[in-house]
Protein backbone atom coordinates (compact mmCIF):
# COMPACT_ATOMS: atom_id res chain seq x y z
CA UNK A 1 0.00 0.00 0.00
CA UNK A 2 1.19 3.50 -0.77
CA UNK A 3 2.06 4.70 2.74
CA UNK A 4 5.75 5.59 2.31
CA UNK A 5 5.19 8.94 0.67
CA UNK A 6 7.86 11.62 0.82
CA UNK A 7 7.25 14.69 2.99
CA UNK A 8 5.72 17.62 1.05
CA UNK A 9 8.34 19.78 -0.62
CA UNK A 10 8.57 22.32 -3.39
CA UNK A 11 10.13 20.17 -6.05
CA UNK A 12 10.93 20.16 -9.72
CA UNK A 13 8.11 20.58 -12.26
CA UNK A 14 7.94 16.79 -12.48
CA UNK A 15 6.15 16.65 -9.13
CA UNK A 16 5.28 18.89 -6.21
CA UNK A 17 3.23 17.69 -3.25
CA UNK A 18 1.55 18.52 0.64
CA UNK A 19 -0.70 21.56 1.93
CA UNK A 20 -3.59 23.02 3.95
CA UNK A 21 -7.26 22.15 4.28
CA UNK A 22 -9.84 23.03 1.66
CA UNK A 23 -12.26 22.17 -1.14
CA UNK A 24 -12.69 20.09 -4.26
CA UNK A 25 -15.49 17.92 -5.47
CA UNK A 26 -18.04 18.78 -2.84
CA UNK A 27 -17.61 22.14 -1.06
CA UNK A 28 -15.35 24.95 0.03
CA UNK A 29 -14.12 24.88 3.62
CA UNK A 30 -10.77 26.04 4.96
CA UNK A 31 -11.42 26.63 8.68
CA UNK A 32 -9.53 24.51 11.19
CA UNK A 33 -11.03 22.56 14.07
CA UNK A 34 -10.09 23.07 17.70
CA UNK A 35 -8.44 20.14 19.42
CA UNK A 36 -11.24 17.97 20.85
CA UNK A 37 -11.59 18.28 24.59
CA UNK A 38 -12.04 15.14 26.65
CA UNK A 39 -15.71 14.84 27.60
CA UNK A 40 -16.51 14.33 31.27
CA UNK A 41 -17.80 10.83 32.03
CA UNK A 42 -21.53 10.89 32.65
CA UNK A 43 -24.58 8.71 32.21
CA UNK A 44 -24.49 5.34 30.44
CA UNK A 45 -21.38 6.20 28.42
CA UNK A 46 -19.24 6.29 31.56
CA UNK A 47 -18.98 2.50 31.60
CA UNK A 48 -16.40 2.64 28.79
CA UNK A 49 -14.07 5.03 30.53
CA UNK A 50 -12.49 2.30 32.63
CA UNK A 51 -11.63 0.38 29.46
CA UNK A 52 -10.24 3.09 27.19
CA UNK A 53 -6.71 1.74 27.11
CA UNK A 54 -8.01 -1.68 26.04
CA UNK A 55 -9.60 -0.41 22.81
CA UNK A 56 -6.65 -0.22 20.44
CA UNK A 57 -6.96 0.47 16.71
CA UNK A 58 -4.65 -1.93 14.83
CA UNK A 59 -1.93 -0.10 12.93
CA UNK A 60 -2.63 3.32 14.45
CA UNK A 61 0.47 5.35 15.25
CA UNK A 62 -1.47 7.47 17.73
CA UNK A 63 -5.00 7.46 19.11
CA UNK A 64 -7.13 9.21 21.72
CA UNK A 65 -10.39 7.81 23.09
CA UNK A 66 -13.22 9.64 24.83
CA UNK A 67 -16.46 8.50 26.42
CA UNK A 68 -19.23 10.76 25.14
CA UNK A 69 -22.83 11.19 26.18
CA UNK A 70 -23.55 12.05 22.53
CA UNK A 71 -21.77 10.74 19.41
CA UNK A 72 -23.86 12.72 16.91
CA UNK A 73 -23.30 16.39 16.09
CA UNK A 74 -26.01 17.19 18.64
CA UNK A 75 -23.21 16.74 21.17
CA UNK A 76 -19.88 16.57 19.35
CA UNK A 77 -20.02 20.21 18.23
CA UNK A 78 -20.06 21.36 21.85
CA UNK A 79 -17.56 18.74 23.05
CA UNK A 80 -15.11 19.48 20.23
CA UNK A 81 -15.25 15.99 18.72
CA UNK A 82 -16.19 17.17 15.24
CA UNK A 83 -15.35 20.10 12.98
CA UNK A 84 -18.41 22.01 11.68
CA UNK A 85 -16.26 23.70 9.03
CA UNK A 86 -15.44 20.29 7.62
CA UNK A 87 -19.09 19.51 6.82
CA UNK A 88 -20.23 23.05 5.98
CA UNK A 89 -22.24 23.26 2.78
CA UNK A 90 -22.99 19.57 2.41
CA UNK A 91 -26.49 19.42 3.93
CA UNK A 92 -29.63 21.58 3.97
CA UNK A 93 -29.81 24.03 6.85
CA UNK A 94 -33.03 22.53 8.22
CA UNK A 95 -31.84 18.92 8.26
CA UNK A 96 -32.82 17.43 11.61
CA UNK A 97 -30.03 16.38 13.96
CA UNK A 98 -30.70 13.07 15.76
CA UNK A 99 -29.52 12.57 19.32
CA UNK A 100 -29.46 10.14 22.19
CA UNK A 101 -26.42 8.14 21.04
CA UNK A 102 -23.89 7.70 23.88
CA UNK A 103 -20.72 5.79 23.25
CA UNK A 104 -17.00 5.82 22.61
CA UNK A 105 -15.15 7.98 20.07
CA UNK A 106 -11.61 7.19 18.98
CA UNK A 107 -9.59 9.79 17.08
CA UNK A 108 -6.17 8.96 15.74
CA UNK A 109 -3.88 8.58 12.78
CA UNK A 110 -1.99 5.91 10.89
CA UNK A 111 1.69 6.32 9.95
CA UNK A 112 2.10 8.90 7.15
CA UNK A 113 4.65 11.52 6.15
CA UNK A 114 2.37 14.29 4.86
CA UNK A 115 0.99 16.96 7.18
CA UNK A 116 -1.94 18.69 5.50
CA UNK A 117 -4.52 17.75 8.18
CA UNK A 118 -4.26 20.03 11.24
CA UNK A 119 -7.26 18.59 13.11
CA UNK A 120 -6.70 17.76 16.77
CA UNK A 121 -3.48 19.79 16.72
CA UNK A 122 -1.64 16.86 15.15
CA UNK A 123 -0.48 18.26 11.76
CA UNK A 124 -0.58 14.71 10.48
CA UNK A 125 -2.44 13.05 7.62
CA UNK A 126 -4.14 9.63 7.60
CA UNK A 127 -6.33 10.78 10.49
CA UNK A 128 -9.44 8.77 11.28
CA UNK A 129 -12.44 8.80 13.58
CA UNK A 130 -14.20 5.68 14.88
CA UNK A 131 -17.47 5.92 16.85
CA UNK A 132 -18.81 2.98 18.84
CA UNK A 133 -22.35 3.46 20.17
CA UNK A 134 -23.48 1.83 23.40
CA UNK A 135 -26.61 0.48 21.70
CA UNK A 136 -25.03 -1.35 18.77
CA UNK A 137 -27.06 -2.98 16.01
CA UNK A 138 -24.16 -5.26 14.99
CA UNK A 139 -23.20 -3.33 11.84
CA UNK A 140 -20.32 -1.08 10.74
CA UNK A 141 -20.43 1.81 8.25
CA UNK A 142 -17.15 3.11 6.80
CA UNK A 143 -16.72 6.22 4.69
CA UNK A 144 -14.15 8.32 2.89
CA UNK A 145 -14.63 12.06 2.69
CA UNK A 146 -15.97 14.16 -0.19
CA UNK A 147 -13.74 16.70 -1.89
CA UNK A 148 -10.45 17.17 -0.11
CA UNK A 149 -12.04 17.47 3.29
CA UNK A 150 -11.04 15.86 6.56
CA UNK A 151 -12.41 12.94 8.55
CA UNK A 152 -15.43 14.75 10.02
CA UNK A 153 -16.88 15.82 6.66
CA UNK A 154 -19.64 13.18 6.63
CA UNK A 155 -20.77 13.79 10.21
CA UNK A 156 -24.01 15.65 9.35
CA UNK A 157 -24.87 13.93 6.08
CA UNK A 158 -24.10 10.31 7.00
CA UNK A 159 -22.66 9.66 10.47
CA UNK A 160 -25.46 11.25 12.52
CA UNK A 161 -28.12 9.11 10.88
CA UNK A 162 -26.31 5.77 10.85
CA UNK A 163 -25.21 6.22 14.47
CA UNK A 164 -28.80 6.96 15.47
CA UNK A 165 -29.75 3.60 13.93
CA UNK A 166 -27.15 1.73 15.97
CA UNK A 167 -24.26 1.35 13.52
CA UNK A 168 -20.62 1.75 14.48
CA UNK A 169 -19.05 4.34 12.19
CA UNK A 170 -15.54 5.01 10.87
CA UNK A 171 -14.18 7.66 8.50
CA UNK A 172 -10.79 8.63 7.08
CA UNK A 173 -9.33 11.86 5.70
CA UNK A 174 -8.04 9.72 2.79
CA UNK A 175 -4.36 10.47 3.53
CA UNK A 176 -4.16 14.03 2.20
CA UNK A 177 -6.40 17.08 2.40
CA UNK A 178 -6.82 20.64 1.17
CA UNK A 179 -6.45 22.53 -2.06
CA UNK A 180 -2.83 21.44 -2.58
CA UNK A 181 -3.45 17.75 -1.93
CA UNK A 182 -1.65 17.08 -5.23
CA UNK A 183 1.73 17.70 -3.58
CA UNK A 184 1.45 14.39 -1.73
CA UNK A 185 3.10 11.34 -3.27
CA UNK A 186 5.95 10.83 -5.68
CA UNK A 187 4.28 10.49 -9.06
CA UNK A 188 1.15 11.81 -10.80
CA UNK A 189 -1.93 10.01 -9.52
CA UNK A 190 -0.32 8.91 -6.23
CA UNK A 191 -2.35 11.27 -4.02
CA UNK A 192 -5.70 9.95 -5.31
CA UNK A 193 -4.45 6.37 -5.30
CA UNK A 194 -3.65 6.79 -1.60
CA UNK A 195 -7.32 7.59 -0.94
CA UNK A 196 -8.24 4.05 -1.94
CA UNK A 197 -5.50 2.47 0.15
CA UNK A 198 -6.45 4.52 3.20
CA UNK A 199 -10.09 3.46 3.10
CA UNK A 200 -9.02 -0.18 2.78
CA UNK A 201 -6.67 0.30 5.73
CA UNK A 202 -9.38 1.94 7.85
CA UNK A 203 -11.96 -0.73 7.02
CA UNK A 204 -9.67 -3.52 8.19
CA UNK A 205 -8.70 -1.63 11.34
CA UNK A 206 -12.29 -0.62 12.13
CA UNK A 207 -13.59 -4.17 11.73
CA UNK A 208 -10.95 -5.41 14.18
CA UNK A 209 -11.67 -2.53 16.59
CA UNK A 210 -15.39 -3.28 16.53
CA UNK A 211 -14.71 -6.96 17.23
CA UNK A 212 -12.48 -6.11 20.18
CA UNK A 213 -14.89 -3.58 21.63
CA UNK A 214 -18.11 -5.56 21.31
CA UNK A 215 -16.48 -9.01 21.59
CA UNK A 216 -17.82 -10.13 18.22
CA UNK A 217 -17.15 -9.09 14.62
CA UNK A 218 -19.61 -6.88 12.73
CA UNK A 219 -22.49 -8.80 11.18
CA UNK A 220 -22.28 -6.55 8.12
CA UNK A 221 -19.90 -3.88 6.87
CA UNK A 222 -21.28 -1.22 4.55
CA UNK A 223 -19.32 1.44 2.66
CA UNK A 224 -20.76 4.77 1.57
CA UNK A 225 -19.67 8.26 0.57
CA UNK A 226 -20.36 11.44 -1.35
CA UNK A 227 -18.56 12.63 -4.53
CA UNK A 228 -14.91 11.61 -4.07
CA UNK A 229 -16.23 9.44 -1.26
CA UNK A 230 -18.65 7.83 -3.71
CA UNK A 231 -15.71 7.09 -6.01
CA UNK A 232 -14.08 5.27 -3.12
CA UNK A 233 -17.21 3.13 -2.69
CA UNK A 234 -17.07 2.08 -6.33
CA UNK A 235 -13.34 1.34 -6.17
CA UNK A 236 -13.59 -0.67 -2.95
CA UNK A 237 -16.40 -2.86 -4.26
CA UNK A 238 -14.43 -3.46 -7.44
CA UNK A 239 -11.08 -4.19 -5.76
CA UNK A 240 -11.80 -5.40 -2.20
CA UNK A 241 -15.36 -6.77 -2.25
CA UNK A 242 -14.52 -9.30 0.44
CA UNK A 243 -14.26 -6.52 3.03
CA UNK A 244 -17.85 -5.37 2.53
CA UNK A 245 -21.40 -6.60 2.27
CA UNK A 246 -22.47 -3.71 0.02
CA UNK A 247 -22.31 0.02 -0.56
CA UNK A 248 -24.15 3.22 -1.43
CA UNK A 249 -22.44 5.52 -3.93
CA UNK A 250 -23.69 9.11 -3.69
CA UNK A 251 -22.70 10.88 -6.95
CA UNK A 252 -19.26 9.27 -7.07
CA UNK A 253 -16.53 10.85 -9.20
CA UNK A 254 -15.81 8.88 -12.37
CA UNK A 255 -12.18 8.25 -13.25
CA UNK A 256 -11.40 6.17 -16.32
CA UNK A 257 -8.45 6.39 -18.70
CA UNK A 258 -10.58 6.74 -21.81
CA UNK A 259 -12.88 9.35 -20.29
CA UNK A 260 -15.20 10.98 -19.72
CA UNK A 261 -13.82 12.52 -16.56
CA UNK A 262 -13.91 16.03 -15.17
CA UNK A 263 -10.72 16.70 -17.16
CA UNK A 264 -12.87 16.32 -20.29
CA UNK A 265 -15.90 18.46 -19.47
CA UNK A 266 -14.62 21.13 -17.06
CA UNK A 267 -12.28 22.75 -19.63
CA UNK A 268 -15.31 23.13 -21.89
CA UNK A 269 -17.19 24.85 -19.08
CA UNK A 270 -14.27 27.24 -18.56
CA UNK A 271 -14.08 27.90 -22.30
CA UNK A 272 -17.76 28.47 -23.06
CA UNK A 273 -19.34 29.84 -19.89
CA UNK A 274 -17.72 33.32 -20.01
CA UNK A 275 -19.03 33.72 -23.55
CA UNK A 276 -22.51 32.66 -22.44
CA UNK A 277 -22.41 34.99 -19.42
CA UNK A 278 -21.30 37.96 -21.49
CA UNK A 279 -24.36 37.75 -23.69
CA UNK A 280 -24.31 38.95 -27.26
CA UNK A 281 -24.64 37.05 -30.49
CA UNK A 282 -22.36 34.17 -29.45
CA UNK A 283 -24.09 33.51 -26.13
CA UNK A 284 -26.64 31.06 -27.48
CA UNK A 285 -23.98 28.99 -29.25
CA UNK A 286 -21.97 28.90 -26.01
CA UNK A 287 -25.05 27.68 -24.10
CA UNK A 288 -25.55 24.88 -26.63
CA UNK A 289 -21.87 23.96 -26.32
CA UNK A 290 -22.27 23.66 -22.55
CA UNK A 291 -25.30 21.43 -23.03
CA UNK A 292 -23.32 19.28 -25.45
CA UNK A 293 -20.52 18.99 -22.88
CA UNK A 294 -23.00 17.46 -20.44
CA UNK A 295 -24.32 20.41 -18.43
CA UNK A 296 -28.08 19.79 -18.59
CA UNK A 297 -30.66 22.14 -20.02
CA UNK A 298 -32.50 23.74 -17.15
CA UNK A 299 -29.38 23.95 -14.98
CA UNK A 300 -28.37 27.40 -16.21
CA UNK A 301 -29.33 29.04 -12.92
CA UNK A 302 -26.55 27.03 -11.24
CA UNK A 303 -23.81 27.94 -13.70
CA UNK A 304 -22.69 31.32 -12.26
CA UNK A 305 -22.07 29.85 -8.81
CA UNK A 306 -20.22 26.83 -10.12
CA UNK A 307 -18.08 28.94 -12.41
CA UNK A 308 -17.10 31.17 -9.51
CA UNK A 309 -16.59 28.45 -6.87
CA UNK A 310 -16.02 25.03 -8.45
CA UNK A 311 -15.27 24.66 -12.13
CA UNK A 312 -11.99 26.57 -12.36
CA UNK A 313 -10.50 25.42 -9.06
CA UNK A 314 -11.53 21.79 -9.47
CA UNK A 315 -10.10 21.57 -12.98
CA UNK A 316 -6.78 23.08 -12.00
CA UNK A 317 -6.04 21.05 -8.88
CA UNK A 318 -7.09 17.67 -10.32
CA UNK A 319 -5.27 18.36 -13.56
CA UNK A 320 -2.19 19.21 -11.47
CA UNK A 321 -2.53 15.87 -9.68
CA UNK A 322 -2.69 13.86 -12.91
CA UNK A 323 -0.83 16.09 -15.39
CA UNK A 324 1.55 18.50 -13.60
CA UNK A 325 3.73 19.01 -16.69
CA UNK A 326 0.91 20.74 -18.59
CA UNK A 327 1.74 24.11 -17.03
CA UNK A 328 5.48 23.58 -16.50
CA UNK A 329 6.83 25.20 -13.30
CA UNK A 330 3.48 26.85 -12.55
CA UNK A 331 1.59 25.07 -9.80
CA UNK A 332 -2.06 24.28 -10.60
CA UNK A 333 -2.37 26.71 -13.47
CA UNK A 334 -3.62 30.27 -13.68
CA UNK A 335 -7.02 30.99 -12.12
CA UNK A 336 -9.71 32.06 -14.60
CA UNK A 337 -7.25 32.41 -17.48
CA UNK A 338 -8.62 33.33 -20.90
CA UNK A 339 -8.54 30.73 -23.69
CA UNK A 340 -5.41 31.19 -25.73
CA UNK A 341 -3.30 32.09 -22.72
CA UNK A 342 -0.25 29.80 -22.55
CA UNK A 343 -0.91 26.66 -20.46
CA UNK A 344 -4.48 27.75 -19.76
CA UNK A 345 -6.76 25.06 -18.32
CA UNK A 346 -9.62 26.38 -20.45
CA UNK A 347 -7.70 24.93 -23.41
CA UNK A 348 -6.83 21.64 -21.74
CA UNK A 349 -7.34 18.61 -24.01
CA UNK A 350 -7.00 15.38 -22.06
CA UNK A 351 -7.28 13.17 -25.14
CA UNK A 352 -4.25 14.87 -26.70
CA UNK A 353 -1.99 14.62 -23.67
CA UNK A 354 1.05 12.29 -23.61
CA UNK A 355 0.74 8.61 -22.69
CA UNK A 356 2.11 9.14 -19.18
CA UNK A 357 -0.97 11.23 -18.33
CA UNK A 358 -3.26 8.39 -19.32
CA UNK A 359 -1.05 5.99 -17.34
CA UNK A 360 -1.52 8.16 -14.25
CA UNK A 361 -5.27 7.98 -14.81
CA UNK A 362 -5.10 4.18 -15.01
CA UNK A 363 -3.79 4.09 -11.42
CA UNK A 364 -7.15 5.29 -10.17
CA UNK A 365 -9.47 4.13 -12.95
CA UNK A 366 -12.75 2.32 -12.35
CA UNK A 367 -13.83 -0.76 -14.31
CA UNK A 368 -17.44 -1.43 -13.29
CA UNK A 369 -16.50 -4.92 -12.06
CA UNK A 370 -18.18 -4.63 -8.67
CA UNK A 371 -18.25 -7.71 -6.47
CA UNK A 372 -20.94 -6.74 -3.95
CA UNK A 373 -24.36 -5.04 -4.16
CA UNK A 374 -24.05 -1.35 -4.97
CA UNK A 375 -26.67 1.39 -5.07
CA UNK A 376 -25.81 4.59 -6.94
CA UNK A 377 -27.77 7.84 -6.71
CA UNK A 378 -27.06 11.03 -8.62
CA UNK A 379 -28.94 14.30 -9.15
CA UNK A 380 -30.05 15.22 -12.66
CA UNK A 381 -29.05 18.86 -12.06
CA UNK A 382 -25.52 18.13 -10.92
CA UNK A 383 -23.33 20.66 -12.75
CA UNK A 384 -20.03 19.78 -11.08
CA UNK A 385 -20.18 16.12 -12.15
CA UNK A 386 -22.90 16.13 -14.83
CA UNK A 387 -24.92 12.95 -14.61
CA UNK A 388 -24.60 12.02 -18.31
CA UNK A 389 -20.81 12.20 -18.01
CA UNK A 390 -20.59 10.33 -14.74
CA UNK A 391 -23.10 7.94 -13.17
CA UNK A 392 -24.93 7.24 -16.44
CA UNK A 393 -21.56 6.11 -17.81
CA UNK A 394 -20.68 4.11 -14.71
CA UNK A 395 -24.03 2.30 -14.81
CA UNK A 396 -23.23 1.24 -18.39
CA UNK A 397 -19.76 0.12 -17.31
CA UNK A 398 -21.27 -2.11 -14.61
CA UNK A 399 -23.69 -3.69 -17.09
CA UNK A 400 -20.96 -4.17 -19.69
CA UNK A 401 -18.81 -5.88 -17.06
CA UNK A 402 -21.63 -8.35 -16.49
CA UNK A 403 -22.34 -7.06 -12.96
CA UNK A 404 -25.73 -5.46 -13.64
CA UNK A 405 -27.62 -7.74 -11.19
CA UNK A 406 -25.46 -6.31 -8.39
CA UNK A 407 -26.32 -2.69 -9.20
CA UNK A 408 -29.26 -0.33 -8.75
CA UNK A 409 -29.11 3.21 -10.10
CA UNK A 410 -31.46 6.01 -9.09
CA UNK A 411 -31.36 9.28 -11.04
CA UNK A 412 -32.84 11.91 -8.70
CA UNK A 413 -34.71 14.59 -10.59
CA UNK A 414 -33.89 18.05 -9.25
CA UNK A 415 -30.87 16.94 -7.24
CA UNK A 416 -27.58 18.80 -7.51
CA UNK A 417 -24.06 18.20 -6.21
CA UNK A 418 -24.25 19.90 -2.81
CA UNK A 419 -27.43 19.95 -0.76
CA UNK A 420 -26.74 23.39 0.71
CA UNK A 421 -27.72 24.85 -2.69
CA UNK A 422 -31.26 23.64 -2.02
CA UNK A 423 -31.57 26.41 0.56
CA UNK A 424 -30.79 28.99 -2.12
CA UNK A 425 -33.13 27.44 -4.74
CA UNK A 426 -35.89 25.59 -2.85
CA UNK A 427 -38.33 25.93 -5.73
CA UNK A 428 -35.98 24.25 -8.23
CA UNK A 429 -33.89 21.73 -6.29
CA UNK A 430 -34.42 18.81 -3.94
CA UNK A 431 -31.93 17.51 -1.36
CA UNK A 432 -30.22 14.18 -1.91
CA UNK A 433 -29.71 13.45 1.80
CA UNK A 434 -33.13 11.78 2.24
CA UNK A 435 -32.55 9.87 -1.00
CA UNK A 436 -29.29 8.54 0.40
CA UNK A 437 -31.14 7.36 3.49
CA UNK A 438 -33.79 5.63 1.43
CA UNK A 439 -31.07 4.02 -0.70
CA UNK A 440 -29.25 2.88 2.43
CA UNK A 441 -32.36 1.19 3.83
CA UNK A 442 -32.96 -0.36 0.40
CA UNK A 443 -29.45 -1.80 0.57
CA UNK A 444 -30.14 -3.19 4.04
CA UNK A 445 -33.23 -4.96 2.71
CA UNK A 446 -31.32 -6.17 -0.35
CA UNK A 447 -28.86 -7.94 1.94
CA UNK A 448 -31.74 -9.85 3.54
CA UNK A 449 -32.51 -13.09 1.67
CA UNK A 450 -35.63 -12.85 -0.43
CA UNK A 451 -35.63 -9.06 -0.73
CA UNK A 452 -34.83 -7.00 -3.80
CA UNK A 453 -34.51 -3.21 -4.07
CA UNK A 454 -36.72 -1.16 -6.39
CA UNK A 455 -35.80 -1.24 -10.06
CA UNK A 456 -33.31 1.34 -11.31
CA UNK A 457 -35.20 4.43 -12.43
CA UNK A 458 -35.38 8.19 -12.59
CA UNK A 459 -37.06 9.38 -9.39
CA UNK A 460 -39.37 12.29 -10.32
CA UNK A 461 -39.58 15.51 -8.31
CA UNK A 462 -43.22 16.20 -7.55
CA UNK A 463 -44.29 19.77 -8.21
CA UNK A 464 -46.73 19.50 -5.31
CA UNK A 465 -44.15 18.45 -2.71
CA UNK A 466 -43.17 21.19 -0.25
CA UNK A 467 -39.67 21.73 1.13
CA UNK A 468 -40.40 19.87 4.37
CA UNK A 469 -41.64 16.82 2.47
CA UNK A 470 -38.63 16.78 0.16
CA UNK A 471 -36.30 17.07 3.14
CA UNK A 472 -37.79 14.03 4.85
CA UNK A 473 -38.84 11.65 2.06
CA UNK A 474 -37.48 10.26 -1.19
CA UNK A 475 -39.37 7.17 -2.39
CA UNK A 476 -37.27 5.15 -4.80
CA UNK A 477 -40.08 2.78 -5.68
CA UNK A 478 -42.39 3.76 -8.52
CA UNK A 479 -46.12 3.76 -7.85
CA UNK A 480 -47.14 0.17 -8.41
CA UNK A 481 -43.43 -0.56 -9.03
CA UNK A 482 -44.09 -0.80 -12.74
CA UNK A 483 -41.42 1.60 -13.98
CA UNK A 484 -38.75 -0.19 -16.05
CA UNK A 485 -35.08 0.28 -15.21
CA UNK A 486 -33.44 3.45 -16.56
CA UNK A 487 -31.23 2.83 -19.58
CA UNK A 488 -28.98 5.88 -19.83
Amino acid sequence: MRFSFRPPTRQTPARRRGGPAGLALAALTCALAPAPAAAAPAGPAAVHCTHLTQVRVPGAEHQRAACLDELTTAGTVASGHTDPADWAGLTPQELAVPGGVPGLQIDGYFPDTSTTNTNNGWNHDAQFVIRLPDRWNGGLVVAGTPGNREQYANDRAIADWVLSRGYAYAATDKGNTGLTFYRDGEEPGDAIAEWNDRLTQLTRAARATVARHYHRPPSRTLVTGISNGGYLVRWQLENHPGLYDGGVDWEGTLWRSGGPTLLNFLPQALRHYPVHAEGGEEADAARRALHAAGFPAGSEFLWPYHHKVYWDLTQRIYREELDPRFDGPTEAGTPFCAPGTPACDADYDYAARPPEVHEAMKKIALTGRIGRPLITLHGTLDVLLPITQDSDVYARMVRQAGRGPLHRYYRIEGGTHTDALVDAHPERLRPLTPCHRTAFTALESWLTPGHRPPASRTVPMSGQADAATLLSTCPLKARGDTAPPSTP
